[in-house]
This record gives structure tokens, C-alpha cells and sequence, in this order.
């Protein structure tokens, strides 16, 4: 499954942090940022349960920019 949000990010290198810090997060199979549109895009695993796993992707990409904020 693959779903699209709106994110909040000051600067392209932070949106490089934040999509790195996404794609390391357990039951996410890809994950990209994009800087211009604010938004990010992720790809789950398999039956990975979508809500736990977008609350651990918040968590670590406030690890690497704590001003950040992903509209779930």
C-alpha cells in the first residue's frame, strides 16, 4: 500500500534527513520526500498496520528535525 501526506519542513536538506529516517522505519518498504510539494510519500510492507507505522516514521523524523510535522 502506498499513501501520500502533507508534510511540513523548513529546508531540502532537512526533507533529505527526514526521507532517510522514513525509510529506515520498520514496515516501511519506501519512503520519499519531497521539499517542494511538502509532501511524503511512503510504501508499507505487507500487512504492516499503516497508523502504528506512521507514528514510529513522526517519532524518528522528529529525532533528525524536531520542527517538522507530517499531517496523519
Amino acid at each position: 500500500m502506498k499513501k501520500t501526506y502533507k508534510i511540513e519542513v523548513d529546508c531540502a536538506n532537512c526533507a533529505n534527513l527526514m526521507e532517510e529516517a522514513a525509510g529506515k522505519t520498520e514496515g516501511v518498504e519506501k519512503a520519499a520526500v519531497n521539499f517542494m510539494t511538502q509532501k511524503m510519500t511512503v510504501e508499507f510492507a505487507e500487512g504492516a498496520d499503516v497508523d502504528a507505522v506512521m507514528q514510529a516514521v513522526l517519532k524518528n523524523c522528529k529525532k533528525v528535525e524536531d520542527d517538522c510535522e507530517i499531517y496523519l
